[in-house]
């Protein structure tokens, strides 16, 4: 398989790339924020798209009033089915006292026919008694379902993180969550804390701050994926339409973290509750988990998921949960399990480690990452890796997950540019050509 490679931003400013879903559902287009740094959203102003055509870029939208402080906008993804760009949104009253932060985002969407004009899409609610179906923390990390219409999330926890300050038995622990569609009407203030949307949100993980050694609980659950675009097929036959696969940290049998890859099948209704679990939670709880809600892990290794920070990915099938780990030399490679559990897989068999996040092709055949200092492809069936971009410095090297446009035939990655006195991220393309 060949590709050729192009530049496809040269505009001095940065363009960051998020981890997944950065192609329109034609392919034509690709989103970006506006970061030179990965660390760096709440200074960040503005979401842009370019066609990877023309290289025609626009403007989807930019903040009011953007300090060092926030309100910042970042991780932008596109929606599989509609024509919609969904990003982290920190909270509309930033400043210095309140900056944008793990508890204060959420996120916004827009209509590319329409930039400019926000939609607000989970809602957020910090002032008791909290409004069923709204949040009181932030979201991050948006991503959609393969029929775009759930959307998955990490989030943390703004009661719980002040509950804390007061009491050292409480923390706020990181949770994922899920949004489905269905408005809900938060009573507006003057402060901007707070604001209605147009999805459901609940928090779908158990956590607690003292998991036993050796037990299946966990103190945080982060780095999701939907497994498949339509489920997995459970032991008994039957298909399991949405499910969540997510790294989860247990406690090994010495009191050591370890993190594991963990699923959730989730119900098809996420508004009902279990008796005396309120979803929104209360002043001293965090939000409580649906009824109907399954939680089980799925690997049990010694040294559990290693290797640079990831989200977890799945085939399009389901049948296969990719995550990275130290091979036998403590080489970071990719690994693969079912979402049933079982026998783990080595994916990868390189030299040298991956170097950060990956994404599968729509056929479920390859997996793309950078490794090497390149980006390359391997055969999940086969194992055979391919090197598509040459080895580069470590200053030029690619970096981020390569993103594959939905027909398979695009890779879109970041690499730094030299640009007058600085170094900018750029969007490149590698364009299949056999």
């Amino acid at each position: 398989m060949k590709f050729n490679e192009i530049q496809l931003t040269d505009a001095p400013q940065g363009h960051t790339l998020h981890n997944t879903q950065v192609f329109s559902k034609d392919g034509k287009w690709i989103v970006y924020d506006t970061r030179n740094d990965d660390t760096q959203i709440g200074r960040t102003g503005s979401i842009e798209m370019v066609n990877v055509q023309t290289g025609e870029v626009r403007v989807l939208y930019r903040t009011e009033n953007q300090t060092v402080n926030g309100p910042g906008v970042g991780a932008a993804t596109f929606s599989p089915a509609a024509d919609t760009v969904l990003f982290i949104h920190g909270i509309r009253n930033a400043d210095a006292s309140r900056p944008y932060g793990a508890t204060r985002r959420t996120g916004v969407a827009i209509d590319i026919d329409h930039p400019g004009q926000p939609i607000f899409m989970d809602a957020r609610d910090i002032t008791p008694p909290v409004t069923k179906g709204a949040l009181r923390g932030g979201t991050h990390a948006h991503s959609w379902s393969g029929d775009g219409k759930w959307i998955s999330f990490t989030y943390n926890d703004y009661v719980m993180e002040q509950l804390a300050k007061r009491d050292s038995s409480v923390q706020d622990l990181r949770v994922v969550g899920v949004m489905v569609p269905g408005k809900v009407e938060v009573i507006p203030d003057s402060t901007l804390e707070n604001n209605s949307g147009e999805y459901f949100s609940a928090v779908v993980t158990e956590v607690t701050e003292n998991p036993k050694p050796g037990s299946n609980e966990i103190d945080k659950a982060f780095d999701e994926c939907w497994i498949g675009t339509d489920g997995y097929i459970k032991p008994d036959g039957a298909r399991q339409q949405r499910a969540i696969a997510f790294q989860g940290n247990v406690r090994d049998t010495a009191g050591q973290t370890v993190t594991e890859v963990f699923v959730v099948d989730l119900p098809d209704d996420l508004t009902i509750s279990e008796d005396g679990k309120p979803l929104m939670g209360t002043p001293t709880s965090r939000p409580a988990v649906p009824k109907g809600v399954v939680q089980r892990r799925v690997t049990y290794s010694i040294h559990g998921v290693q290797g640079p920070r990831h989200w977890l990915r799945t085939t399009p099938d389901g049948s296969l949960i990719l995550y990275l780990a130290h091979d036998a030399d403590g080489v970071a490679q990719i690994f693969g399990v079912a979402p049933n559990g079982g026998q783990t897989r080595q994916l990868t068999n390189n030299p040298f480690p991956v170097q950060g996040p990956f994404n599968v092709d729509p056929t479920g055949r390859y997996v793309a990452y950078v490794a090497d200092n390149s980006v390359f492809i391997t055969e999940l069936s086969a194992g055979e890796s391919q090197r598509l971009t040459a080895r580069a410095a470590d200053a030029d090297k690619p970096v981020g997950a390569p993103n594959w446009s939905p027909d398979g035939t695009l890779l879109a990655f970041n690499r730094y540019v030299r640009q007058g006195s600085g170094r900018l991220l750029q969007v490149f393309l590698l364009e299949r050509i056999n």
